[in-house]
């Protein structure tokens, strides 16, 4: 325990610490483990380091520092729903490679459907599988937890990068009983099969589209619809994968202007047609390249 004076007993042996010039994380943490402990100030002055190291040391280029859990089951069930709204995630045309993202990176909604490639950070923890790498897209929102401490179960909690991944995505990665582990990240491009797909909802005076299986940035940043008998409309997002507008648009063929985040426009030309019900979906053979 410290006491009043303790920031005077630092040893050497502990000052020894702040001169280490480790070219990676897992080297820090080597060094301060090897390093000798000659009192219990040192001792904590180690474990200090060693946390340091963990979560403030440069990432390899191109690539980001996380965490990683998974939830559901290891056929991907308890997976299907979520934050983004996409229900049947193989419907939507991402199977079981999928993931629930922290607060900060879903922004409201606004990353679902981007894509991850996360290897697990085999210098820092034995439960990855060495080489191994799984691209995953971002289909929840994995919430806070702000009964637990960000450190111990609240992985969600804000600042914190953390992906929570369907099992089946996870265990490529990392080890079944490894709980939770250090990840490597970056964000990639989106490559579907097929093209764009519009899930119908709403009512008689309110349009939601779900648009799904979405290529290239993975995520849209502006969706126009044009009934057989108006203009077009412009749509906002309403939560997650879901845009709206405040029209009654039953009964008509529709067409869709969307846009990715990227950048890139499409113009989908009559995919809905008239006799359209909600809760139908029906494909596109337009797709984003970027």
């Amino acid at each position: 325990m410290f006491t009043a004076n303790s920031s005077e007993l630092v040893t050497h042996s502990a000052l020894r610490l702040l001169s280490l010039k480790p070219t990676s994380g897992a080297q820090l943490v080597a060094q301060c483990q090897s390093a000798p402990i000659s009192s219990e100030m040192d001792r904590v002055f180690v474990v200090l380091v060693v946390l340091a190291a963990t979560f403030f040391a440069p990432a390899k280029a191109g690539w980001n520092w996380a965490t990683a859990t998974f939830y559901g089951h290891a056929d991907g069930s308890g997976t299907m729903g979520g934050a983004c709204g996409y229900g049947n995630t193989y419907q939507a045309g991402y199977g079981t490679n999928t993931a629930a993202l922290s607060s900060v990176m879903y922004n409201d909604g606004a990353a679902c459907g981007q894509c991850y490639m996360i290897m697990c950070n085999s210098e820092m923890s034995k439960a990855c599988k060495p080489g191994a790498a799984v691209t995953v897209t971002a289909t929840n929102l994995c919430p806070p937890n702000w009964a637990r401490p960000s450190d111990n179960g609240g992985w969600c909690n804000p600042p914190r990068v953390h992906f929570d991944m369907a099992q089946p995505a996870y265990e490529r990665i990392g080890t079944y009983n490894s709980g939770i582990i250090p990840v490597l990240f970056q964000q990639v491009k989106c490559w579907r099969e097929g093209g764009l797909r519009f899930k119908m909802g709403g009512s008689n005076n309110f349009q939601l589209v779900v648009i799904m299986n979405v290529g290239g940035s993975g995520s849209l940043r502006a969706v126009s619809v044009k009934g057989t008998n108006t203009g077009w409309i412009p749509m906002n997002r309403n939560w997650g994968a879901n845009w709206h507008c405040n029209s009654g648009l039953v009964g008509q063929e529709l067409s869709f202007a969307v846009t990715s985040t990227g950048g890139q426009t499409l113009y989908i030309y009559n995919v809905v047609p008239s006799w359209w019900r909600f809760g139908m979906i029906f494909s596109s053979n337009y797709q984003f390249y970027y």
